[in-house]
Formats: structure tokens, C-alpha cells, sequence
């Protein structure tokens, strides 16, 4: 199987199945020197493991970390970080029905034809918990980020129905919610939303926003490997994601140039700056200075309770009705893993933009 690789310089290789015996990921391109262990990476995957809430599957998993290679006296060594977050609950006869039929809104159908063979336990590496190396990888993104004074901040902007508009933003707040809304308001609203539909036995969706602040300009390329393209399909790559805004996104379609286009001004200190965002913080696939804001849309959890019209391998026309532990929504567990794949694209394009000008590569070679 290929597509496991991710990144140019700072890589990443995700490894593992949902009911194997662990998930990990290997980090290659990290620069040497940066302060590393465990304890940077756990709160990461503290935010998205299963068992935390009402609205979370009631698996239980620790996912403690551990980093086997790569670090030394608590910094990064410059070679390969292989890390393993051993499965504890994998409980597979959970799944033993599944092999017999293909599920609706899920990727054993896919799997079949492409593979002609797929592991039926929770959807091998379909299933989201192989998110799970990626959040241990971000982690590592994110604390490279910091050293550069680069922020990343998500969060659950809408749960079905019920959205946040800019104006109602309480950043603070959201780790207040058990669904990551940075309004109580929402989040309580959102709440009971949620407990309406697991009673019925169904699920719901919403959007992760992403807000990146202290981004330089000059990142990005300007054709095929655009910054903006680069990070759609970084969170299109996440299972769960079936759309990607940056900036206004759609919104811009309704708009006339005037309105849409990002006015630049001089400030008092001879900064070059932009009235508004529109753009999103991307201007010709390149940073432009602003924020960066991205919104990803997360559908529904696909395994829910109630009946539901399928077809098995001998392709007979039957209805299911698919047991195991099952989040009703999965955004909120989505948010940390948005951030983690914006922060790894961010970091890779950052190494990569280095060599953009032959007088940064002499500025760092002349003795």
C-alpha cells in the first residue's frame, strides 16, 4: 500500500491498524537540538483519545506514547523519531459481521475493489484511529513552531445546525466545552443537539476552524505545490473530511471583486499590511503575512446504530444494524488532528522555503 509518506523534507510515515497491536508514525527531517519527549507529545494525544465524553465512543484507550528512536538527553538528534502507541481495547469480535457485508458511509466497498482483501476489524486503516500517529507527529510540528513563535489553533466552529459566527468567538472557552466550541452558549445547545440524535441512534458533522497566527511571508510555491493546495490536501487526507475553505472559501463567489480583493496599506513603521482577509492569509499559493484561516467540513460518524439498507459479498440487498462503540460526532476529536496536519505542512513548506534565495543559502553557508 502507498500514499503513507507525507512531506518533502520534514516527512512523516503513519503505520498500523485500528485493532492491530499498535499505531505509530516516523518522523524523518527533524532538525537536531530540539527539546523532545513524552511529556510534549501525551497532552496531544490526551486530546484525541476515545472514552473523554458523553459524545465520544467508549473505548477506552490510553494511548500512552512512546518515543523509541530519535531523541537523546531529552533533544531531537537529527536521525529518524519512531514512535508506537500500543492498542489496549481492541475488542475485534465487535467487529466479526462486518467481513460479510460492506457498511454504508465507510471504505470496505473501496478496499474490496481495489485490494480484493481488506482488515474488517474497525476498518484497518481506514478507520480514524490512525489519525493517532499523525497527532503524535504534530505534536512535534507544533513545538518547531513555537521555537519560531508560529501559533496554531483550532477548534469546533459548527455541530450540525448549530454554528459560532465570528462575533460570538470565545477562544478561551473552548477548552471549557466537552465539544472544543469556544462559546458555552453553543457548545450547550450543540449538547443537546447531540443527545437528540444518539437517542435516535444517529450522528451529526460540523466544522473544524484553523486559525494560524505569526506566519511569515514568502512561503509556499506558485503553481502545483501552493501553500493553500498544499494544506487542502493535508485535511482532505484526514478520513472524515469532505470539504476545505481557506480564507472566505465559498463565500467569495457571491462577492464582487471590490469587495473581495484585500486592500495593502503602510503602517507608521513601514510594515506592509492588508485592510482585511479575504484571502485567508494566502496570496498566489504564497504566505502574505495574515492569518491563516481554514475551515475543514467533518460528515456524520458513519457507524451508527440504526437499520440501514446494504449489500453483502454475495451482493444480496440486506439491512444492518452495526453494533461496537461509536462516536455520535467526531469533530471534536477531529480538532487536535487538523492542527497536527496543518503544523506538518507549515513546517515542511518552512524547511523547504530555505532555499528559496540563493543569498539565504550564502548568508548560511559563509563563514
Amino acid at each position: 500500500m502507498s500514499g503513507s509518506i507525507y512531506g518533502n523534507i520534514f516527512r512523516i510515515a503513519t503505520w498500523g491498524e485500528s485493532h492491530g497491536t499498535g499505531i505509530g508514525v516516523v518522523v524523518d527531517g527533524c532538525p537536531a537540538g530540539l527539546p523532545l519527549d513524552e511529556s510534549i507529545i501525551q497532552p496531544y494525544l490526551d486530546r484525541r483519545k476515545p472514552g473523554q465524553t458523553l459524545y465520544a465512543t467508549p473505548r477506552k484507550e490510553e494511548d500512552k506514547v512512546i518515543i523509541q528512536s530519535g531523541i537523546f538527553e531529552g533533544r531531537t538528534t537529527g536521525t529518524p523519531i519512531s514512535i508506537v502507541i500500543y492498542n489496549e481495547n481492541h475488542q475485534s469480535r465487535d467487529y466479526s459481521e462486518i467481513a460479510k457485508y460492506y457498511r454504508p458511509g465507510h471504505a470496505d466497498y473501496t478496499f474490496d475493489q481495489k485490494y480484493g482483501f481488506r482488515d474488517y476489524r474497525g476498518g484497518g486503516r481506514s478507520s480514524g484511529r490512525e489519525t493517532t500517529g499523525r497527532v503524535a507527529a504534530g505534536a512535534i510540528a507544533l513545538a518547531i513552531l513555537k521555537e519560531l513563535g508560529i501559533k496554531v489553533n483550532a477548534y469546533t466552529k459548527s455541530i450540525g445546525p448549530i454554528t459560532i459566527s465570528e462575533q460570538e468567538l470565545q477562544l478561551e472557552q473552548a477548552k471549557l466545552s466537552p465539544l472544543y466550541m469556544p462559546n458555552l452558549d453553543a457548545s450547550k445547545k450543540a449538547e443537546e443537539y447531540l443527545l437528540g440524535l444518539k437517542n435516535e441512534q444517529d450522528s451529526a458533522g460540523g466544522i473544524v476552524e484553523c486559525i494560524v497566527e505569526g506566519m511569515p511571508t514568502g512561503i509556499g510555491e506558485p503553481v502545483f505545490d501552493k501553500l493553500d493546495a498544499a494544506l487542502a490536501k493535508a485535511i482532505m487526507s484526514i478520513g472524515a473530511v469532505k470539504g476545505v475553505e481557506i480564507g472566505d472559501g465559498f463565500q467569495t463567489t457571491t462577492k464582487s471583486g471590490s469587495e473581495n480583493n484585500d486592500s495593502f496599506y503602510c503602517d507608521s513603521d513601514g510594515n506592509i499590511k492588508k485592510s482585511s482577509n479575504h484571502a485567508g492569509g494566502i496570496s498566489g499559493g504564497i504566505s502574505d503575512g495574515s492569518n491563516i484561516i481554514l475551515r475543514a467540513a467533518i460528515k456524520p460518524t458513519s457507524s451508527i446504530s440504526r437499520k440501514q439498507h446494504t449489500v453483502n459479498k454475495d451482493k444480496e440487498n440486506i439491512e444492518i444494524e452495526i453494533g461496537g462503540r461509536h462516536d455520535p460526532v467526531i469533530v471534536p476529536r477531529a480538532v487536535v488532528v487538523v492542527e497536527a496536519m496543518v503544523a506538518i505542512t507549515l513546517v515542511d513548506y518552512l524547511f523547504v522555503g530555505m532555499t528559496s534565495r540563493m543569498e539565504w543559502i550564502k548568508n548560511f553557508y559563509r563563514k
